[in-house]
């Protein structure tokens, strides 16, 4: 009866739409049925005299996923050959070409071919979204650009293909697919997840239980967050006199720290449906003429990183790094400063800390809160 009920408000929002309706499925971890989910949908949306069309499913050889593809009409995929290989890529034209009103798209966190028109595909997504036509699409939760070291943290793994906080911000509809931990560690042993040579070194890596646990744990966070944002936004109330939140996070040119600096900074962000800015104080050392390529670089993926969770690059010269953060907080009336430890050195050790003890007390004073990220 639920379901029933969530594919019939789905259906309701494509109907009453232009710009095309964006449902996300999220997963804890392969396996957990999102594919299999997504095209019961279709076909149920078929049923409700919908033209429903399969841009990009990937069935993973399992039986019950396939099975589910007959009666729907699949968009050919194109086909191309790259360093002397033939790949296949959805058919981003053909499906604009088409028009359909429904299109569903698997893998939203893949990455296109080199030379593609867009890098990703939730930037295909995107453009379909907004050439009118609704998707119904899924991605897994370790595949989300803020909570990237937190998986990392848990499965001990970077995932590289990611898609930005906003693709989900975006989204009309947010749905987790849950299972256990035992259903899923089950669903692998009888080979429904993964081919019979797979899976004991499955089970011994990405799929050992307290792996899935933590998974399950960030997936139904997630979720529960989304649905909240989605309850602020959509239902008028009061205006209590609450103080709106504005993030700092203070950036360097080091190559690991900063991105951990703005991820936090984003997440909290997004939590209080707000917005984050990223600064970067070029000091002398660092001026144009002095930096050198690998910092350079470091930091160009820092503002590419800023950009894609939707913040606001800032970047000045000085050689005061404290007061230009003093003077950015005042402009950009920011509520919470994101940063990491200080490095103290010898020998000005005492005059540095006397200067960050200044700096303490002038956030204080302007009721600043700091984060120090370690």
């Amino acid at each position: 009866m639920e379901r029933e009920e969530n594919v019939k408000h789905f259906l309701d929002l494509i109907r009453r739409s232009r710009r095309g309706k964006f449902k996300i499925y999220i997963g804890m971890i392969a396996g957990v049925g999102k594919s299999y989910r997504m095209l019961q949908e279709a076909h149920e949306m078929q049923e409700n005299g919908l033209d429903v069309q399969i841009g990009y499913i990937e069935t993973h050889g399992r039986t019950g996923t396939e099975a589910l593809l007959e009666g729907l009409t699949i968009i050919p995929r194109k086909k191309i050959f790259y360093k002397g290989k033939e790949i296949e890529e959805m058919d981003l034209d053909s499906i604009l070409r088409l028009h359909p009103e429904l299109v569903i798209i698997d893998e939203l966190a893949h990455t296109n071919i080199e030379g593609s028109r867009n890098e990703k595909r939730w930037q295909d997504v995107m453009e379909l979204l907004d050439a009118g036509i609704n998707i119904i699409s899924a991605v897994n939760i370790q595949h989300i650009e803020s909570l990237n070291e937190e998986v990392k943290g848990i499965a001990g793994i970077e995932v590289k293909e990611r898609i930005p906080d906003k693709v989900l911000q975006d989204a009309d509809e947010v749905v987790n697919i849950d299972l256990t931990a035992e259903e899923l560690i089950n669903r692998l042993k009888a080979g429904k997840i993964y081919r019979p040579e797979k899976i004991e070194l499955a089970l011994n890596n990405f799929f050992k239980t307290e792996n899935i646990l933590q998974l399950r744990e960030l997936a139904l966070k997630e979720v529960a967050f989304r649905v909240e944002k989605k309850v602020e936004n959509e239902i008028v109330s009061i205006d209590k006199g609450v103080r709106h939140e504005k993030f700092l996070a203070c950036i360097s040119s080091n190559e690991k720290t900063p991105r951990h600096i703005i991820r936090k900074a984003a997440r909290l962000a997004s939590r209080y449906n707000t917005v984050f800015s990223a600064l970067y104080v070029q000091t002398p050392v660092e001026s144009t003429e002095r930096i050198n390529l690998a910092s350079q670089r470091h930091l160009l993926n820092h503002f590419k990183l800023v950009t894609e969770l939707g913040g606001e690059v800032l970047q000045v010269a000085s050689a005061n790094v404290l007061d230009e953060i003093i003077k950015t907080c005042q402009e950009k009336q920011i509520t919470t400063i994101c940063m990491g430890q200080p490095a103290f050195k010898m020998p000005s050790t005492l005059f540095s800390i006397s200067k960050y003890k200044k700096f303490l007390a002038s956030l204080a004073q302007m009721n600043i809160d700091l984060i120090i990220l370690a």
